[in-house]
């Protein structure tokens, strides 16, 4: 969108480049990542990233009411409550589809989340970017002003609370077959910290341990927490000897009651020129004649699960939990980025982080998905150059 940039990233291509920087990730630890990485970084200028910025002042001031806890209470109740919530999230991931609405560029909300994202990888990917493309240093993917350093101590703040790294856990469901297992590498070179499966954690009275290679077993005191329940409900293999609805004695980097307080539950109720129109389906009296217009979704699944985008009557209908669903106008995507064969569409994740004395969350970084399909995600985009995740660089 930054037009001499953009020219000057694609006279700079060449897919000889694009292969090197996935040589060059792979390399760290023998593994390239599952999902697709983009050829190219995008170009968010002033005017996009000020009404990105101010559509996420939006979210947060809604997030920081006073009875924003009441409000959400139902999302609870209809999910896994976990004991000992604090005060606030200290992670959030809002995301926004670049679009278009009156013949104008506009960032429309897509889905906010309580819930860590790959701080670590795009850590990481902006310095592969730059190691083979040198002019994009004049530009940042951190926001505030931010460098590395201070994205890097923020991060560490958030998910160490004070304790020692081997004290201090990542949490996954068999973190070795994840999709986002590259970030959990780079979290562990990055930061130090230990990532361990579910089924590796050892429960004695109120306490957790995990028992390092070398035989030794560490009190866990707090969980960077990586599990996502929608996956966790569907793992009857899996022997737990805790259960995350116990009164446990360790602290959470990530609380599980915030990636069901601050999800899909939450877009009904904001309104303005950044939101889309979102409805429970239980508060819906009229089927729309106009469900072309529409989206069906789950408040809660993930990986974009669940999703109806070619909506029939029958559909709504059939629906039997409709508090569990919302019905959400469609936005229309611009192809913002100008791909040597094409346009191509855009959805960027503002990250962060919150510590928890802090009045309000900083915004540290950020995440980029690009996409040629019907919608954002790998399914939409199978065989498809110019798409996949990449990261967002702002103006100096």
């Amino acid at each position: 969108m930054i037009q001499k940039l953009r020219e000057q990233f694609n006279q700079e291509f060449s897919e000889d480049k694009y292969k090197e920087l996935l040589r060059d990730i792979a390399s760290d630890f023998g593994y390239a990542p599952t999902f697709r990485i983009a050829e190219t970084p995008f170009f968010i200028p002033k005017t996009l990233e000020k009404q990105i910025f101010e559509a996420c002042s939006q979210v947060i001031d809604f997030i920081k009411r006073p009875d924003f806890k009441q409000l959400t209470q139902r999302s609870i109740e209809l999910n896994t409550a976990v004991p000992n919530e604090d005060s606030h999230t200290q992670f959030l991931a809002i995301d926004f589809g670049v679009c278009e609405e009156n013949g104008a560029i506009v960032p429309k909300l897509i889905e906010v989340q309580g819930f860590p994202s790959i701080f670590n990888f795009q850590l990481n990917l902006f310095q592969k970017f730059r190691k083979l493309y040198p002019f994009l240093a004049q530009l940042s993917p951190y926001p505030n002003g931010i460098d590395e350093e201070q994205y890097l101590s923020l991060l560490k703040q958030v998910i160490f609370g004070g304790w020692t790294q081997e004290e201090v856990v990542l949490l996954e469901i068999e973190p070795e077959k994840q999709n986002t297992k590259i970030d959990f590498y780079y979290a562990n070179r990055d930061l130090g910290i230990p990532v361990i499966c579910v089924t590796e954690v050892i429960k004695e009275g109120r306490q957790l341990f995990y028992t390092k290679a070398s035989g030794e077993k560490i009190r866990i005191r707090r969980i960077y927490n990586r599990v996502i329940f929608d996956e966790l409900n569907l793992r009857k293999d899996l022997k737990l000897t805790f259960s995350f609805e116990e009164d446990l004695d360790v602290e959470w980097a990530g609380h599980p009651n915030w990636y069901t307080r601050i999800s899909k539950f939450i877009l009904p109720y904001l309104k303005g020129p950044y939101f889309i129109e979102t409805q429970l389906l239980s508060d819906l009296e009229v089927i729309p004649e106009d469900l072309e217009n529409y989206v069906l979704k789950p408040l809660f699944s993930f990986s974009g699960s669940g999703v109806i985008f070619h909506v029939k009557k029958e559909d709504i209908e059939s629906v039997k939990e409709r508090d569990l669903y919302i019905l959400q106008k469609k936005v229309h995507y611009l192809p913002v980025v100008q791909s040597p064969d094409g346009g191509v569409k855009v959805e960027v994740r503002i990250l962060c982080l919150w510590p928890e004395k802090d009045e309000s969350p900083t915004r540290v970084g950020n995440l980029v998905r690009l996409s040629r399909g019907e919608m954002i995600g790998v399914k939409f985009n199978k065989d498809k150059d110019w798409v996949g995740g990449s990261i967002g660089l702002f103006e100096k």
